[in-house]
């Protein structure tokens, strides 16, 4: 039997979301009164007055208030405070959202429930091997050097989440299955994971950010050590609801927006002493050295204009995830609306505004 795929987590988080952003929601009807806009008619490039979009990209917000371009759009934007795939999916759901940032997962696991959705954006990494999103880390006292000593390990596990896809990805690269470990099913949010080594709930699992650093900092003594996994992982992408594109009004506007986020993208590069001081430490409440940490791991961005190598890496994700879960496998391309393909890039090449 298929196993299911989790539809949204409930009541609590539901009730959370719609008493946070209801107000806001988009009215039912398109933005401009105009007809859907076919899926294969270009993209319009005037924005109607009136038109809003409710944006879920806290981390762009900051950027495009540091640059000051903020205040440039041609029409509202109402800033949502979510980030990751279940809060975006539930916000879409609840018709109380226009357009999420997340990474590779969440688009197929949309799909897979029954909420239709295209990537309109994607950034990734240069010399990603070098500047990887995650790291394994593994508990103290556990003896894990390479991929191959994953073997019979408890391993932190998140469906849904490009953590859990992750673990599936290290697994087939190490020539192992779910079955040659105990994946422990735990949210990846905030501190759970390296908690969860510190005490030894699991053997090994998944760190990203800062949490890189200060696990080992702060139970290295311990024995706690860091292994890298060797794969890609550092696809970040603007992703709506297939619905979304239909309103023209819409269409325009998220084009506009994807080529602010690809200026935003290069604009923290370019000035990192700038976005330390006003993200990492006064928006999130970061030491300056974490910050200088942050940027050094994340490394220069890449917008490509040409989305293939991206989509056939996607396949490859949907594919594991497929085989693993039991769900349909889908077309990657499915999943990316092609008319975006190259605003992003062509905004940084001043081509876009």
């Amino acid at each position: 039997m298929p196993v299911p795929i989790r539809p949204p987590r409930a009541a609590a988080l539901a009730v959370l979301l719609l008493a946070a952003l209801t107000a806001c929601a988009p009215p039912g009807a398109r933005a401009s009164g105009a007809p859907k806009l076919a899926p294969d008619a270009p993209l319009p490039t005037t924005v109607p007055e009136g038109t809003k979009l409710i944006v879920g990209d806290p981390a762009t917000k900051v950027a495009l208030q540091l640059s000051g371009e903020i205040d440039d759009f041609s029409f509202a934007i109402e800033w949502a405070n979510l980030s990751g795939g279940p809060q975006t999916s539930e916000a879409f759901r609840a018709d109380a959202l226009d357009v999420g940032a997340v990474a590779e997962i969440p688009a197929i696991h949309a799909t897979w429930t029954g909420l239709p959705v295209k990537i309109v954006a994607s950034r990734f990494r240069k010399d990603p091997l070098n500047h990887p999103t995650y790291e394994l880390g593994v508990a103290p006292g556990v003896h894990v050097k390479t991929l191959a000593d994953l073997r019979g390990k408890k391993i932190a596990y998140s469906p849904g989440q490009a953590q859990g896809a992750l673990v599936l990805k290290v697994l087939k690269h190490a020539g192992l299955t779910k079955d040659d470990v105990t994946l422990v099913e735990l949210p990846s949010t905030g501190d759970v994971y390296p908690n969860a080594l510190a005490s030894k709930q699991v053997d090994v699992a998944p760190i990203g950010g800062v949490n890189i650093k200060r696990y080992v900092t702060k139970f290295g003594r311990d024995g706690a050590t860091i292994i890298r996994h060797g794969l890609r992982d550092d696809p970040a992408h603007l992703y709506v609801r297939t619905s979304t594109l239909e309103d023209p009004a819409k269409a325009a506007a998220i084009r506009e927006y994807v080529a602010a986020w690809a200026r935003a993208s290069r604009w923290t590069y370019e000035h990192p002493k700038e976005w330390i001081a006003g993200y990492y430490v006064k928006d999130q409440g970061l030491s300056e050295a974490d910050g200088q940490y942050l940027v050094g791991l994340a490394g220069e961005p890449d917008v490509p204009a040409d989305w293939s190598e991206a989509i056939a890496r996607h396949q490859e994700s949907i594919d594991i995830l497929a085989k693993e879960t039991g769900n349909p496998r889908i077309e990657a391309e499915d999943l990316y609306d092609l008319r975006y393909e190259t605003v992003g890039a062509d905004a940084l090449e001043g081509g876009t505004r």
